[in-house]
């Protein structure tokens, strides 16, 4: 049939277009075919009566996919995710012409951290980039079916939504995969494959050429992804309080969130910035409105985030990690579980050895794999560590899947590595400190020297007060003793105040069950040391008579019970009753042949004396003091006694002399890293400074001690420190005398 459109077209040679067969005299019948429409290539099959027809089927526009799934509401947040995902974008569309597909992100992070969320809001958030239209697939990585999608299965759902003719799609995987390809060249279209498995179930669906972008989000780490296709990677963490803050606010309502402001803190800090957690808070305040929030957090403080999800097992956050847990070899199970029983925030590669019994390379294999799925993040300096919701499951896991032998087995060899590694710091540090041995049979960490020792103890300030109460659940009195000992001096070096507080706390009931006095004694001592610092007076004294009751028959003991009863004294403003009992010390010392300790109590007593107005006197004892610690090589000691000297030489007016023992004094504190008497120091020196007219080194001192007394929570102290540099603009005058501290040893 011909189209009225279109006029018959002459075959080249026929000198005719109405397709009607003539005569040439010489060469016989000619033939003209007329062909109509627009048919492109024609071939001749020999002699054809009347005209040639093509029927051309009508043009089909090509399919739109408009997959995306709408943004999740509320979201709040993840401002910094957002513009990285952005100049991820920016950067794609840059590349040149012709290159490989760009996979815009891989954005990794655990189950309920929100990266469905985030991929979601950041892909509708810029629909007018993909005017071809978005692609979007769970390919259940993780999930309740426990099966992720097929590559087969996945391809032919994307050619379907292209609008492939079914007939003409191939059977093999891989010609389908190359039919999409060749579908979406050319189209800019997003992609989004939500929840991926592995690196080998997102290749098949990656377009070729360089219009397309995907977006590919997996609890695994796609290092395949970023390595052979070049994608950015971004790991989500926890969300930050504050937008932890607002985002269960925008869920309960901002007016009721205003309302009860202790009660969302307590929402926001149980949930541990997990955003899925914070969205069943939020679903369940909205389904309760007159449930005061309160209320919830108490629930959600008894029983977790799972007790208000109303049987949705999609909107648990002890299911959604479960299905990351079910995909875990039985090692890789077993380590999970034990680093929920593990002791501290962290962890560091000779820890994890020990809690878990195997070598290092096979360790570290393991938590590599674990890091994988993320359900540990690795941190600087080789450590390893947890979300608090997926630590609590991995405590529940231990305790479900770990016999009660294996768990005390792992506890005890780990609470041996902290506590000999700690008593081998504080050997280190301090030669000349009495020790007690740790339990045989037990292997530390190789530390090379004091600096590494000190830089261990920082490494796992967080984790030995865990390694401690840990100790103490398991009635291991020696332990909690010794750890209490070992890191009595860290504590008072770095100003950690309350933690050599609560150490002591938990050491006075342990040595409550050991056989020897001495440990009582101690016990109770460096206990009322700890409430000294603090202020606690009545409790120090209390302590300290207590320790005195048990040294009976130790005078070396009593000595330095003496010497903490002076510093209640003089901190209660009775400095002759504090003299009185570091000249007791003082006697017994001498009496027993303690010089390195004579030399602490001489020290001490010119403190006192100088307080007291007696500066010759005073200055005399510090000479001695000095003397005694350079020839004990206590250096300690040395920084203490200079610190005395400049303050007795300030209160004679004697400015030169006071400035240059603080600053021989801070040099040598600055060198241990004593930041507690690096504070003090600095402190007292400012005064003797400004008198000889330096009120610049004066500000500078004065500002430093400031930020030192506040990162110590001493904020009277430095509250009393700012005052001070308020005052330097009205210029020298005659330096008052600061009384503050005093010597600490």
């Amino acid at each position: 049939m011909r189209r009225s459109s279109e006029p018959p077209r002459e075959v080249p040679g026929s000198g005719r277009s109405d397709g009607h067969v003539s005569a040439d005299r010489n060469r016989g019948p000619h033939v003209a075919n007329v062909v109509s429409g627009s048919p492109g290539a024609v071939v001749q099959a020999g002699v054809v009566h009347g005209g040639v027809h093509v029927s051309v089927p009508p043009r089909v526009e090509p399919v739109v996919p408009r997959q995306l799934p709408a943004a999740p509401e509320p979201f709040v947040g993840r401002d910094r995710e957002l513009a990285e995902l952005d100049r991820a974008l920016t950067a794609a569309a840059d590349h040149p012409p012709g290159t490989p597909t760009v996979v815009v992100a891989a954005i990794g992070g655990t189950g309920g951290m929100g990266k469905t969320w985030l991929a979601l809001v950041w892909a509708n958030r810029h629909l007018d980039r993909f005017p071809d239209g978005q692609l979007f697939l769970d390919l259940r990585g993780f999930g309740p079916e426990g099966t992720p999608v097929e590559a087969l299965t996945a391809v032919r759902g994307f050619l379907d939504a292209m609008g492939a003719v079914p007939d003409r799609v191939p059977a093999d995987v891989d010609a389908q995969a190359a039919l999409f390809r060749s579908l979406v060249a050319e189209r800019r279209m997003l992609i989004l494959l939500d929840n991926a498995a592995s690196t080998d179930q997102v290749a098949p669906l990656l377009p070729g050429g360089g219009a397309c972008t995907v977006l590919v989000t997996s609890r695994r780490r796609l290092t395949g992804l970023l390595a052979r296709h070049g994608a950015h990677p971004l790991h989500l963490d926890a969300l930050p309080d504050a937008e932890s803050h607002d985002l269960l606010s925008a869920s309960a309502g901002a007016r009721r969130a205003a309302e009860d402001g202790r009660a969302v803190a307590d929402l926001v800090r149980l949930c541990g910035g997990l955003p899925l957690a914070l969205g069943v808070v939020g679903a369940f305040t909205r389904s309760h409105p007159r449930l005061p929030l309160a209320d919830i957090a108490t629930e959600l403080r008894e029983a977790g985030p799972d007790a208000l999800h109303g049987g949705d097992r999609t909107a648990s956050p002890t299911t959604v990690l479960s299905w990351s847990v079910h995909h875990l070899t039985a090692p890789q199970c077993r380590l999970f579980a034990l680093l929920g029983i593990a002791p501290g925030p962290d962890i560091g590669l000779a820890a994890a050895v020990c809690l878990t019994g195997w070598s290092p390379e096979r360790t570290r294999a393991e938590l590599n794999a674990l890091e994988a799925v993320s359900l540990v993040d690795r941190r600087p300096g080789g450590r390893y560590s947890m979300h608090d919701l997926i630590r609590d499951h991995a405590t529940t896991t231990a305790r479900r899947r770990l016999p009660p032998a294996a768990r005390k087995a792992a506890l005890r060899r780990v609470l041996a590595f902290y506590t000999c590694t700690a008593h081998e710091a504080d050997r280190l540090i301090n030669p000349h400190r009495p020790h007690v041995d740790p339990e045989p049979g037990v292997v530390a960490l190789h530390l090379s020297g004091a600096p590494t020792a000190a830089a261990w103890l920082d490494l796992e300030h967080g984790n030995l007060p865990a390694v401690q109460r840990t100790a103490a659940e398991q009635d291991l009195h020696r332990v909690v003793w010794h750890l209490a000992w070992v890191l009595n001096d860290h504590h008072r070096r770095r100003g950690h105040q309350y933690a050599e507080l609560a150490t002591w706390r938990l050491a006075v009931t342990a040595a409550e069950h050991l056989p020897e006095p001495v440990a009582r004694s101690r016990a109770h001592r460096f206990l009322g040391r700890a409430c000294n610092v603090l202020g606690h007076y009545d409790h120090a004294a209390e302590h300290l008579e207590r320790a005195l009751e048990s040294a009976g028959g130790m005078p070396v003991q009593q000595a330095h019970i003496h010497r903490e009863l002076a510093r209640t004294w003089a901190r209660r403003g009775d400095d002759r009753r504090a003299l009185e009992h570091t000249v007791r010390a003082s006697d017994l010392f001498r009496a027993h042949g303690e010089r390195f300790w004579l030399a602490r109590a001489l020290n001490q007593t010119g403190w006192y004396r100088a307080r007291l107005g007696e500066l010759d006197a005073a200055r005399a004892h510090c000479g001695t003091a000095l003397r005694l610690t350079r020839e004990n090589h206590d250096v300690d000691g040395e920084v203490d006694t200079l610190d005395s000297l400049g303050y007795i030489a300030h209160r004679a007016g004697h400015w030169r002399e006071a400035a240059d023992h603080y600053h021989r004094a801070l040099a040598l504190s600055r060198a241990r890293g004593d930041t507690w008497q690096t504070t003090l120091i600095l402190d007292r020196s400012g005064d003797p400074l400004v008198a000889l007219g330096r009120p610049d080194q004066a500000e500078s001192a004065w500002r430093e001690a400031v930020a030192l007394y506040r990162h110590q929570g001493r904020h009277t102290d430095a509250d009393r420190v700012q005052r001070r540099l308020d005052d330097l603009d009205a210029g020298p005058g005659t330096a008052p005398v600061d009384d503050a501290g005093g010597p600490r040893r």
